[in-house]
């Protein structure tokens, strides 16, 4: 699916949330253009419709960023990726935006409030990927099939979208719990097009316990581990996505639900450990332009988000990570984007953050320094903060550096999961009292690592140990904010970092941001929702 096909909403998708997100709704579509039952009898369609449920964790439209899914705010700023990286990373140690992009600056001073746009934006992306997942798998239901004349073959094929569909679904239901505690919940069964249908917001417990259901049903009907790859449909969702998203919600479960599931993440994390999936032998290439291409990598990448320069033309995504880091002295043709959109000098990451590497062995430790200040007097200035060019695009072609197919936008895949995360989670399962695992295994898993980024191996391990191989392994892949708020250590004064809290040398912020509040506009137009406390 590294090319998407677009396919317009059969009706105004944005009837069934009519009293979610005013100010950001959904785009709705002129119903007299297509209806379902025209379309639909082509079977084709429920692969276009699927690949728009995935594009819609790439895309910010349904032509590239224009045609946008999401009204009241540039289709390039809307992308969900885009938005997902500003909540998990710029709310860190791992980042800090020069820009003066309204309120962006608040993420990182931990300072945001219930009307904040890019938060509203973000509550506005999962509902609309839920709301799109939602409608396919209503289109795609047994009896419609056959009262289209859809065949047995494309039947079988279909039940396997679906089964994509619902991860799709349970992986934005969990960002949401993750980030706000939970959103509504609204699946397949619920009416569409009723003016007096209020969607409700459900308690932590029963959006986590839909979640594991969904998840533990979808997993053992799913394509086995890789099996999409090795078919030359690398991307595709398979069993290792559905376990790898049951073991990031069993760890964090104490988080959510008050209750410790670590043993449950263990079993989940045995069965990706023990399948096909293997480490790149190097940890750059999993950030190169052609990360889709090496078979290394994609025997470590268990769900990306694709990207492609030309067909998926997007200021989100890794086009937006790669060129946001870029300014000051460095060369941007250096990085795969020479075009005239590249580098825009924006992100950079904290000296807390540096402190964590050994800079002169540690492979991952790809800070730009030349012209670069450590400490971060002035976070406005790019100059202001070591620059972090993780992900770039450029591709090594035996052996030689060639730029990805645009000058401004990225082929680089993102990788939402992989075996090294997988790695560092069943270590944490562990020591946190999970039985099912053992401890010689986990640290070998981790000094398999560390051996790969040239740094020496340990012998021990402890829950701080781990929290610090995290962000030196996974960071900018969008996991950092979740790890802080899992250790602790993301608000109050445990742990600071410079600008928490809007001071330079960082301070104790409110327990009430590890989550984000509910968008003003959801609140008040829906009975059924109320605010998240301390807002």
């Amino acid at each position: 699916m590294k090319k998407i096909f677009y396919i317009l909403a059969l009706m105004a998708i944005v009837a069934v949330f009519n009293a979610c997100i005013k100010d950001l709704d959904t785009v709705p579509i002129d119903p007299d253009e297509v209806t379902a039952e025209i379309i639909f009898k082509n079977p084709e369609a429920y692969t276009q419709f699927l690949a728009k449920c995935y594009a819609g964790l790439a895309l910010g439209g349904n032509d590239g960023d224009g045609q946008g899914d999401i009204s009241g705010i540039d289709g390039g700023f809307s992308p969900y990726l885009r938005q997902f990286w500003y909540h998990q990373e710029l709310t860190t140690d791992e980042a800090v935006i020069a820009w003066e992009d309204q309120t962006i600056k608040d993420f990182h001073y931990q300072q945001w409030g219930t009307s904040d746009v890019f938060i509203a934006a973000m509550y506005a992306r999962i509902v609309y990927q839920v709301t799109l997942v939602n409608e396919f798998l209503r289109q795609s239901e047994d009896g419609r099939l056959s009262d289209r004349g859809i065949n047995a073959e494309w039947k079988a094929k279909i039940a396997q979208y679906r089964l994509e569909a619902r991860f799709l679904r349970a992986l934005s239901l969990w960002h949401g719990l993750d980030m706000f505690g939970g959103t509504i919940l609204v699946t397949e069964s619920d009416p569409i097009g009723d003016p007096d249908f209020f969607p409700t917001r459900v308690t932590k417990q029963q959006m986590f316990e839909y979640i594991e259901t969904e998840l533990k049903d979808i997993e053992t009907q799913m394509v086995a581990p890789r099996e999409w790859a090795t078919s030359g449909q690398y991307g595709r969702a398979d069993q290792a996505s559905a376990w790898t998203l049951l073991v990031k919600l069993y760890l964090n479960a104490e988080v959510y639900i008050g209750q410790p599931k670590y043993t449950e993440s263990i079993v989940y994390a045995n069965k990706i450990i023990g399948s096909s999936y293997e480490l790149a032998p190097t940890w750059q290439q999993l950030f190169w332009a052609n990360n889709d291409q090496i078979d290394a990598t994609m025997q470590e990448i268990i769900f990306p988000i694709r990207f492609d320069g030309i067909h998926e033309r997007t200021n989100g995504g890794t086009t937006f990570i790669i060129n946001a880091a870029i300014g000051g002295k460095m060369d941007k043709a250096d990085y795969g984007v020479p075009g005239d959109n590249g580098g825009w000098g924006g992100t950079r990451v904290t000296p807390e953050f540096v402190e964590k590497f050994d800079l002169n062995t540690d492979k991952r430790a790809t800070f730009f320094t030349d012209g670069q200040n450590l400490s971060i007097d002035d976070i406005n200035l790019f100059a202001e903060g070591y620059a972090y060019p993780k992900f770039v695009n450029l591709s090594v072609v035996d052996g030689d550096t060639i730029n990805g197919s645009d000058g401004n936008m990225a082929d680089t895949d993102f990788p939402m999961f992989r075996l090294a995360d997988v790695y560092l989670m069943y270590a944490e399962a562990i020591v946190r009292g999970g039985t099912g695992g053992n401890l010689g295994d986990a640290i070998n898993y981790i000094n398999e690592l560390r051996l790969r980024a040239g740094v020496p191996t340990i012998s021990d391990i402890t829950l701080d140990f781990i929290l610090d191989e995290r962000a030196r392994e996974l960071a900018w892949e969008c996991h950092r904010r979740t790890d802080l708020v899992r250790f602790g250590k993301f608000s109050e004064s445990t742990y600071v970092w410079q600008w928490k809290g809007n001071v330079k040398q960082g301070q104790s912020t409110n327990v009430k941001y590890n989550v984000f509040p509910i968008p003003d506009s959801e609140v008040s137009s829906n009975p059924n929702v109320s605010q998240n406390p301390g807002y």
